[in-house]
Order: C-alpha cells, then sequence, then structure tokens
C-alpha cells in the first residue's frame, strides 16, 4: 500500500557532494551557524512530520473535503489538530525572520521541507506556504506597526495568510480588477469587492486569516498603475494583538474543483471591511509581486513533491506486482522487470531528481541575495533568481503532472481507482499548472522578460555555469556521453536564445508563438546541466571517505541524456519554424 518517506538523503547528496552548501554558508555570516549536519537533523524530522502525521490525511482529506456551514468553512477531520501539532513545533516559522519571532534559516531548508509538505499533503501544504508569503510581504513593504501586530502571530502558525487578487472579470488581467478602497478618517480604508479562486481563504485551523487585498483607491489611474495592496483581517485586532469583532468579510462559496479538495478555494466577499494599506499607493502590484514570486516557486516545488509521492508508490507497485513475463522468463515477472515500466519510472526519476537539484540551486542563489555581503555577488544571485523563477514554476508543474499520469499508468487499472492514491496526484497536481500565473503566463515572462533582464547578463552567467561544469566534466571518461548530449542541449539554446533576443524570431509575435517550447527547451538543458553535475558527483563521491553515494545517479543521468535530452532538437526546430502556420487560420476557422 502507498506510503511516503522523505528522500533526505537525495537531498544531502545534492547540499553536500554536488552543490558544498557548507562553503556557500560560510561567505554568509548571518548563516555561518548553517551546516549540513544541522540540515539533515532538520530534513529528518520534518521528513518524520510529513510521513506520519500528514501523508495519512492526504486521502481521507480528498474524500471528505471542505464543507461550508452556516458561513464558516470547516476543513477535514484531523486537518486543525495536525495544523496545531504543526504550528508548536516551529516547522511555520523556519526561515522566517528571528526579528518576529521566526528561526531565521535559509531558504535552502525551507525548499526542501517545502516538497516534503507537498508530496506528502498538498491541500495541507498550502496554508503554510500562504501564510509565508503573506509574511515576507508585510515584512517587505507594510508599515512597522503593522509587522509588529501581525508578523508574530501569523509567524507562530496563530493566525494564517491568504492573497486575493483574482476577479471573476478580471482572471490574470489584475488591470481589470474593480475591488475598491476608500479612505477613512482614522487613516484605515474600507474595502469593497469580491474575488475568487481565493485559497485558504477561511477556515477552522487558526485563530485569525489575514487577507491582502488588491483594491482600487479613489483616485487610482487605470490598468495595473492604479492597483494597491490592503491588509484585511477576519477579525479586527486590538492595540494588544488580541481578535476582536468580525470585520465583514465573509465567504461566498467554495470553489467545486478537481482537487486539492482538502484546501479550501473561497469566493470572499469583502463588504465594506476595514483594512490598511501595505506599500505606496497605487504600487499594490509591486508589493504582491514579493508574495506572487515566492508563491510560483512554491507552486513549482508542488510539482516536484508529487511527483516524487507519485514515483514512490508507482515503484513499491511495480515491485510488487507480478504480472506478465519478461523475454527469456521462465516464469511471472515483477512489472518492474519490463522495459516500459522501467521507462516510466525512470522518466519520473530523472525528472524529480533533477527538478529537485534546480530548485535547491536557485535557493542557495536565493540566499546568497539575501545574506551575502558582497553586493556584487547579491547583484548576480538575484538575476539569476529571476531568471529562474518562471522556468521553476512552469516546467517543474508541467513535468510534474506528467510524472504522475506516468505513475498512474505503472498502476493500469489500480491507477485510476482510489485505493493507491494515484489518481488524487493526478488531480491534485493539476492545479499547479493554472494558478499564480498559468505556465503560458510564465513562459512569456521569460521570453518577453527575463531574457532581456539586466542586458541580458542572468543569461549569460547561466550559460556561463553551464559551460563551466561541461569543461569540468571533459576529463572524465564515464561521463562523455552525457557531456555530449548536454553540449548539444546547450548549443540548440544557445543559438535559439540570439535568434529570440537579437535575430529573425524577435518580434513580439514570434516570441509569444515560441515561449512555450523554448520554456521546455530551457528546462530540459538546465536538467541536463545538472544531471552532469550529479553524475559528476557522484563518479568524485566514491573516492571521498565522506561522500554519499545515493544509488544509481550515473544511470539516470544517461538514461536523462540518450532519451529525454534529444527533446532539445526537436524544440528547437519547433520553434525555429516561426510563427506563420500558428497564426495562418483565421479565428473564424475555430
Amino acid at each position: 500500500m502507498p506510503s511516503y518517506k522523505a528522500p533526505v538523503e537525495d537531498m544531502m547528496f545534492l547540499l553536500r557532494d554536488v552543490f558544498r552548501s557548507d562553503a556557500v554558508f560560510a561567505e554568509m555570516p548571518a548563516q555561518t551557524d548553517t551546516d549540513c549536519d544541522t540540515i539533515e537533523s532538520v530534513l529528518e524530522e520534518a521528513g518524520r512530520f510529513c510521513s506520519e502525521i500528514l501523508y495519512p490525511l492526504n486521502m481521507t482529506g480528498d474524500i471528505e473535503g471542505c464543507r461550508l456551514e452556516n458561513g464558516k468553512v470547516i476543513t477535514p477531520k484531523g486537518f486543525a489538530e495536525a495544523y496545531k501539532a504543526f504550528s508548536e513545533a516551529g516547522w511555520g516559522g523556519l526561515s522566517a525572520s528571528p526579528d518576529y519571532g521566526g528561526q531565521g534559516l535559509p531558504r535552502t531548508v525551507q525548499i526542501l521541507v517545502d516538497e516534503m509538505l507537498s508530496a506528502s499533503n498538498l491541500s495541507f501544504g498550502l496554508f503554510p506556504g500562504l501564510t509565508r508569503g503573506a509574511c515576507e510581504t508585510i515584512e517587505a513593504h507594510a508599515t512597522e506597526d503593522l509587522k509588529n501586530l501581525y508578523l508574530p502571530k501569523m509567524i507562530a502558525g496563530i493566525w494564517t495568510g491568504a492573497m486575493a487578487l483574482t476577479e471573476s472579470n478580471a482572471g490574470s488581467d489584475l488591470g481589470l480588477l474593480k475591488t475598491s478602497a476608500k479612505p477613512r478618517d482614522d487613516g484605515s480604508f474600507t474595502v469593497t469587492g469580491t474575488k475568487i479562486f481565493i485559497s485558504s481563504g477561511d477556515h477552522d485551523m487558526a485563530e485569525n486569516v489575514i487577507h491582502l487585498v488588491l483594491a482600487r483607491l479613489p483616485d487610482a489611474p487605470a490598468g495595473t498603475k492604479g492597483i494597491s495592496l490592503f491588509l484585511c483581517p477576519k477579525f479586527l485586532v486590538s492595540e494588544e494583538g488580541t481578535p476582536g469583532a468580525p470585520n465583514n468579510i465573509s465567504v461566498g462559496a467554495l470553489e467545486h474543483k478537481m482537487g486539492i479538495h482538502a484546501q479550501p478555494t473561497c469566493v470572499m466577499n469583502y463588504d465594506g471591511c476595514q483594512g490598511w494599506l501595505v506599500g505606496a499607493p497605487h504600487r499594490g502590484l509591486a508589493a504582491m509581486f514579493t508574495m506572487m514570486n515566492a508563491e510560483r516557486l512554491f507552486v513549482g516545488v508542488q510539482g516536484l513533491g508529487v511527483a516524487d509521492a507519485s514515483y514512490q508508490t508507482a515503484t513499491t507497485y511495480a515491485r510488487e506486482r507480478l504480472q506478465g513475463r519478461t523475454p527469456g522468463a521462465t516464469v511471472t515477472s515483477p512489472i518492474i522487470d519490463h522495459p516500459d515500466v522501467r521507462r516510466m519510472l525512470l522518466s519520473m526519476r530523472a525528472f524529480t531528481e533533477a527538478g529537485r537539484a534546480l530548485t535547491l540551486f536557485t535557493a542557495l542563489e536565493m540566499d546568497r541575495e539575501k545574506f551575502h555581503p558582497d553586493p556584487e555577488i547579491r547583484r548576480a544571485a538575484t538575476g539569476l533568481v529571476a531568471l529562474l523563477t518562471p522556468v521553476i514554476k512552469a516546467a517543474l508543474t508541467d513535468f510534474g503532472f506528467e510524472a504522475t499520469v506516468l505513475g498512474q499508468q505503472v498502476l493500469g487499472g489500480h491507477g485510476y481507482i482510489r485505493e493507491w492514491g494515484q489518481e488524487q496526484f493526478v488531480r491534485d497536481a493539476r492545479i499547479a499548472m493554472i494558478y499564480e500565473g498559468t505556465n503560458g503566463i510564465q513562459a512569456q515572462d521569460l521570453v518577453l522578460r527575463k531574457l532581456t533582464l539586466d542586458d541580458g547578463q542572468p543569461v549569460v552567467r547561466l550559460f556561463g555555469l553551464i559551460r563551466k561544469t561541461l569543461d569540468e566534466a571533459e576529463p572524465v571518461p564515464a561521463l562523455a556521453s552525457v557531456r555530449h548530449a548536454v553540449q548539444n542541449a546547450l548549443t540548440h539554446l544557445e543559438n535559439i536564445t540570439k535568434r529570440l533576443t537579437s535575430g529573425d524570431l524577435s518580434s513580439a509575435e514570434e516570441r509569444n508563438a515560441a515561449a512555450v517550447d523554448y520554456l521546455r527547451l530551457f528546462a530540459l538543458t538546465c536538467f541536463g546541466w545538472l544531471w552532469l553535475r550529479m553524475a559528476h558527483a557522484q563518479t568524485e563521491a566514491g573516492t571521498s571517505e565522506n561522500g554519499t553515494q545515493p544509488a544509481g545517479k550515473l544511470a539516470t543521468a544517461q538514461f536523462f541524456a540518450d532519451r529525454i535530452l534529444p527533446q532539445t532538437a526537436s524544440l528547437a526546430a519547433q520553434i525555429g519554424a516561426g510563427n506563420a502556420s500558428v497564426m495562418a487560420p483565421d479565428a473564424g476557422q475555430f
């Protein structure tokens, strides 16, 4: 039967042997006490919590779902108790600022724990994930009074957070939103409007829910330049920090969704509620992007986590299920011996382990951006994080969903029924491709904005890192084939990048048509680069007394190089064909 084990061994291999994180943190005065032994202890404890407390609630929470009774949202049995235990153990404040009660650990640790939460119980993981994003936004943009009043309770898990952006008429085009905010005499505002698709908008797991709401002031200019951000608590808060009267915020309905049934996705009504401005007037979208970018990385990790849970279930089943005979066998074989099942499992593994490496690389850059004393290193890290954010959000959720479908296929008929949990993984993973900006929007962001960011320096820097790995791997005979495949992929990516930024594909229409294929090409090349790094690290770890040696890195790298990375050639050809066939049919022909 299905179970979940946090992949701590693989995570530590990446930290110790691939990225040498002890040396990275040693450069940061605020993180010199953070080392691999400390991180491993944290991850092992988080893994136990996720496997023993959260994973058993995943299927039961999906079956029961949330319900709306007398205007109040009731979460599935066991969720409130699990959240209390989660908060009391301090998991919600893992990477939060010590100034407000957090533990101040690096983003690198947080992202690995986020993966465990997503793998064990995606619906549950959204509650602390959204709260953390709200806390980061408040800390970055709110007044000191608001920070001191709200952050300690939110970081402690006593209160939770939600982001209220989407309206039925606006969707991803936030410039169309109509929610209004009118000044009050006391310096606060009256916020009025309705928002849809609000995850964690209301529930019974915390004593207050703090909404960050986008709205327009009376003198706001049209479009996105006229949006402001407001903090609106479910219950008004006294100066002493205790919840008081309700704040004219109500749940209009719960959305009936394909998946994440244990996560309350609400229609929220703000009926003249009281709110407080966060950041400058008309600069709310810029402030909200603090939360949106954090959530986009978190959503990418959701795709990765669910894919890994699906892989673990599929592997267990494939080892146990006896069916058919492999060529030359005289008795019934476990299906893991069949070549097609191997192909599916290796495809899943090749994605999850490379995806984990990409998120860790990015998390370490985020820690450099925040903690490193050298401003030039911080600046370079900022560029890489900005470049990779849309890639992580879109690629990890695209490939993550594809991995869950493969996991379901491994189980055959058992994958289609509830018993083994694979059909839930497919349903849950699907939303990650949609929310926090659809993956098409992420691809447009990459091609139209991020490739030319800072005169293209982040792209140059990343391609330089890939070439450095190619050079380091050249003397190792065992890596020759993988290295050659990565070299070819990088050549395709560099050529297409040049055509999109300054060549025959640089018009807005051509770049839009190329965006989704380009992001996939970009991601696959990054995965190939990281598989080469992992394979190289394993060859070095084999001769090191302290090196960890998780099984199969070189074999999986070879599979990725042989069977998946060649897709970069076809993607380059698709992009190179231009947009003529995409735009040729008249709209009336559809």
